[in-house]
């Protein structure tokens, strides 16, 4: 970002959210906005976990909890996870999630193993719709379990939309499939016009 532009603030965020955009910094700290011709998403209603994450869902496992440590989970998932990582967080794109997050737009799954941090996820709610930012995993499974609470949550409280942005391995993975931009602008219409609340 060049040093005659202001910060990026809480209120751009969610305007830009509101229109289905999604912002991400380069190497050099310049925050561009996206809106891909093929979107993301993951269906709600038909998610089911996988046979092999079953055993990493037992309370004795792992333990979870929501908008507990969301300064910390965005933190994590800055982080480069290998020498070649990049990433598309930088201060002040963090910072003006830790604040939408306080306005009550960004949302957190913490996954805890003892009394340690181990994975979670945050993303950003308008309306029925959920845009699934980023997550961190440090020991196995630790991230596909912050996800399925996430899904739950989704599904119990009846929202309508869940983004994942750009398709790619992992996504894909846990069930995510494109969509031309005109399905998700028209599912994005009506999802934003419900309002949700994103609680156990």
């Amino acid at each position: 970002m060049s040093s005659d532009q202001s910060p990026i603030t809480w209120e751009e965020l969610y305007s830009n959210y509101f229109e289905g955009y999604f912002p991400m910094a380069d190497g050099l700290g310049e925050i561009t906005w996206h809106y891909p011709v093929f979107r993301a998403v993951f269906s709600i209603t038909d998610y089911k976990p996988k046979k092999s994450l079953k055993a990493s869902l037992k309370p004795e496992v792992f333990h979870w909890t929501i908008n507990q440590a969301f300064e910390d989970v965005i933190r994590q998932c800055a982080l480069p996870r290998s020498e070649h990582d990049g990433t598309w967080l930088n201060e002040e794109l963090i910072n003006a999630y830790i604040e939408l997050h306080r306005q009550g737009f960004a949302h957190s799954i913490e996954v805890y193993k003892g009394h340690s941090l181990v994975g979670g996820l945050y993303g950003v709610q308008i309306g029925s719709a959920f845009y699934g930012e980023s997550m961190f995993s440090l020991v196995s499974n630790a991230s596909k379990v912050a996800f399925h609470h996430l899904m739950q949550r989704l599904k119990e409280n009846n929202f309508m939309l869940m983004d994942s942005q750009y398709l790619n391995e992992h996504t894909e993975m846990l069930g995510a499939v494109e969509i031309p931009d005109f399905v998700f602008t028209a599912l994005l219409k009506q999802a934003r016009t419900v309002q949700n609340t994103f609680s156990y």
